[in-house]
């Protein structure tokens, strides 16, 4: 009996070592279509179409005020857009507030042209938005710049260390955070690689193509957009779309990866 029984556990054993190969097999397989999938879409990402679109709604007078939004500053000066969305989110003295772009440009927005709050942020989630449109642009004008988020301000250094905070805090029904998902080399969900963003090389990977064409969503989304939809998967409270803790999590996530080179707008599942 005991001969039959080392017989089974060494024959169950080496099945499940068999099927566990097969399927790392097939998941290398699946992963390595996926990539060349992604490689055949950079050569035409539908994400340039937005762009263009976000291109003229910045020329385009709107609003009561029939205004453009070439007046915006993101900080480095009037209408400056290079290497602009490169340094945010950042503090701004005129709103006595650390921005990201979106909340920025929903200022400039309201101040420009006159919108209400409501009226410039009202279909911020419906697909290739307005605001999405704008960011796309907004993005690619730091294309090839490196990404320097700034903390030297007081409530720069506050807002990242409310975004480490809220990165590494367990809470919900699921009892997950951030760090849950993201904070471990080689976990994948769905065929989804998940970036460790306590890995610099990861977090930087992950950073520099936000905005991004999302495959499986057939549209753009900012990251805004993203982080307020980890949100739902952790089962935690919906923020508020521009929320100070959305603004305060990209201050951490974007302080992760310093230093990269911005590519977006880019490609994601």
């Amino acid at each position: 009996m005991r001969v039959l029984a080392s017989g089974l556990a060494v024959f169950f054993a080496g099945a499940v070592l068999t099927l566990a190969a097969a399927d790392d097999d097939q998941t290398g397989r699946a992963m390595e279509q996926i990539q060349k999938y992604r490689q055949m879409l950079q050569d035409g990402n539908p994400a340039d179409l937005l762009e263009m679109r976000g291109e003229q709604l910045w020329v385009t007078p709107r609003g009561p005020s029939r205004a453009t939004l070439e007046q915006c500053d993101f900080g480095l000066g009037t209408g400056k857009l290079e290497g602009a969305d490169a340094q945010l989110p950042r503090y701004f003295a005129d709103t006595d507030q650390v921005q990201d772009v979106e909340s920025r440009l929903v200022t400039c927005m309201m101040r420009l042209q006159g919108l209400t709050r409501e009226e410039a942020t009202a279909s911020w989630y419906l697909p290739d938005s307005d605001l999405a449109a704008l960011v796309t642009f907004i993005a690619a004008k730091s294309k090839g710049m490196p990404i320097r988020v700034p903390t030297a301000h007081r409530k720069e250094a506050r807002m990242h260390a409310i975004g480490r905070e809220l990165f590494f805090r367990r809470s919900g029904p699921l009892d997950f955070a951030c760090a849950t998902c993201h904070s471990q080399d080689g976990r994948r969900i769905r065929l989804q690689e998940l970036p460790n963003f306590l890995d610099r090389k990861d977090a930087q990977a992950s950073m520099v193509t936000w905005p991004a064409y999302r495959v499986s969503e057939g549209t753009v989304w900012t990251l805004e957009h993203r982080v307020t939809d980890c949100f739902r998967q952790m089962r935690w409270p919906q923020p508020e779309y521009l929320s100070d803790a959305i603004v305060a999590l990209e201050v951490y996530l974007r302080k992760q990866a310093d230093g990269a080179i911005m590519d977006a707008p880019g490609i994601k599942r």
